[in-house]
């Protein structure tokens, strides 16, 4: 995800899945004249998520028209994601985060965030999601759609509001 000054500072930041342990990190990096190197030593991460299973891993990220990041986060994998991570607000898992990378190091919390202010992990920006595969934000409204991966019958499309619950594990 390009920041939405990249062209000036040259940051940008991706999402992926450490090959020794299978956590998913977020990491910026920045990019200095034609090359690209890492802006820390040797990368800025921003987030580690452990991840109990191999798959259901999300990682979708992107920059939303409040110049904020948004990390879609799948549930940790396994059927019927039998820790219930999704619906547990004190997890990061199953959920599409909204992190500040302009504030604080290594991030902040924008103060609108559902959980801001406390009962769940403030990152968090809506939960009950399964496996998050794909999102964007509607050019004219700047809502925000996201693409969910089903687990036997449906796939959803889900127009995402701050605080709003999409229902996994309760349904599919």
């Amino acid at each position: 995800a390009f920041h939405p000054d990249h062209k000036a500072n040259g940051r940008f930041f991706v999402n992926y899945n450490r090959r020794e342990d299978g956590a998913t990190v977020v990491a910026e990096y920045s990019r200095q004249g034609r090359s690209l190197q890492a802006a820390g030593e040797p990368e800025h991460v921003l987030m580690v998520v452990p991840q109990p299973y191999l798959n259901h891993n999300g990682g979708m990220i992107a920059f939303g028209p409040d110049r904020l990041l948004y990390i879609g986060r799948g549930d940790g994998g396994s059927r019927g994601d039998p820790q219930n991570r999704a619906q547990n607000p004190q997890e990061w898992l199953g959920k599409i985060l909204r992190i500040d990378v302009d504030r604080d190091r290594p991030y902040a919390i924008p103060p609108d965030n559902p959980y801001a202010a406390g009962g769940g992990r403030a990152e968090i920006f809506a939960l009950g999601i399964r496996n998050p595969w794909r999102f964007s934000f509607d050019r004219e409204t700047g809502l925000l759609w996201l693409a969910d991966v089903g687990q036997y019958k449906w796939e959803e499309i889900d127009l995402v509001v701050a605080g709003g619950n999409y229902g996994w594990r309760i349904m599919e």
